[in-house]
C-alpha cells in the first residue's frame, strides 16, 4: 500500500462497484486522499464501515455520539497513521490493547490483509460489536480476547498497538512482555506503536521511556491531527 499524493492519484474503479463508491464517496474521500492501491474488496469493507458502526452504535455506544458522524476522520483515519508509518509485513502478529470499538485494530485489519490481529479489552459488550463488524466484513485476520492484555500468558506478537487507552508508562508495562524479541521486519524492530494527542512531555518523562515520535500532520493534513502523534517503543 502507497501513500497516495493526491486523490487522482487513486486508480479507477470497477464499473460494478462505482455507484456504491457514490454513496460514500464523500466520506471515502479523505480515506483515498492519502492512501492508494485499495482492492476492490477493501474499498468495500472501508465503505461498510459507516453503515456498520451507525447501526450497533445506536445499540452499544462504543463511538462518541459527536464523532459517529466523522468515523472515516476522526477514527478509521486516524488509525491508518499508524499504516502511513509502518508497511507491516506479511504474517506479523500484532495486539491490540483496549481496541474498544476496534480502534486502530479493524482498520488495520482492513489496510493489512495479510497481518494477524488480536484486539483485546475488558469490556465484553465492545468485543460483541467488534466480533459483529468482523464477521460482516469476512474480516480472518482478526481474533478477539475479552479480558486484560495482563491475563494473557501463553501468546506472542511482533508489535502492540493502542489509541487513547492509558498513560504511556502502563501501555508499556502491559505490553513489553507480550511482545517477541525475534524480528520480522528488516525496517523496524518488534515494539509498542500508539496513538495519543496533547502535551505528553509529563506523560514521557514519567515513563522514563525515549519513544520516537511522529506528528500525525506531517502525514494527514486535517486540523482534527493537531497535537495527536504516533509513537513508537522498540524491544
Amino acid at each position: 500500500m502507497v501513500l497516495a499524493t493526491g486523490y487522482m492519484d487513486v486508480f479507477l474503479l470497477p464499473d460494478f462497484y462505482a455507484f456504491d463508491m457514490e454513496k460514500t464517496k464523500d466520506k471515502l474521500e479523505i480515506i483515498l486522499k492519502y492512501f492508494g492501491d485499495f482492492t476492490t474488496t477493501q474499498l468495500k469493507q472501508l465503505e461498510q464501515l459507516d453503515s456498520l458502526y451507525q447501526e450497533w452504535n445506536a445499540a452499544i455506544n462504543v463511538i462518541s455520539r459527536k464523532d459517529i458522524d466523522s468515523l472515516y476522520e476522526k477514527h478509521v483515519l486516524h488509525s491508518l497513521a499508524i499504516a502511513a508509518w509502518f508497511n507491516f509485513s506479511p504474517g506479523i502478529e500484532i495486539i491490540d490493547i483496549g481496541t474498544g470499538g476496534g480502534f486502530p485494530g479493524v482498520p488495520l485489519a482492513i489496510f493489512f490483509p495479510e497481518v494477524k490481529f488480536h484486539l483485546v479489552d475488558s469490556i465484553g459488550k465492545k468485543l460483541k460489536v467488534v466480533n459483529a463488524v468482523a464477521d460482516a466484513l469476512e474480516l480472518k485476520n482478526i481474533s478477539t480476547f475479552h479480558g486484560r492484555a495482563e491475563d494473557i500468558k501463553t501468546r506472542k506478537f511482533d508489535f502492540a498497538v493502542s489509541r487513547a487507552v492509558a498513560p504511556l508508562k502502563d501501555l508499556w508495562n502491559w505490553s513489553k512482555p507480550l511482545i517477541r524479541n525475534e524480528r520480522k521486519m528488516e525496517s523496524f524492530k518488534n515494539g509498542l506503536i500508539c496513538l495519543k494527542g496533547g502535551d505528553l512531555a509529563a506523560e514521557i518523562a514519567e515513563s522514563t521511556l525515549r519513544p520516537h515520535i511522529r506528528d500525525i500532520q506531517s502525514f494527514f493534513n486535517e486540523p482534527y491531527f493537531y497535537e495527536k502523534y504516533v509513537l513508537y517503543i522498540p524491544v
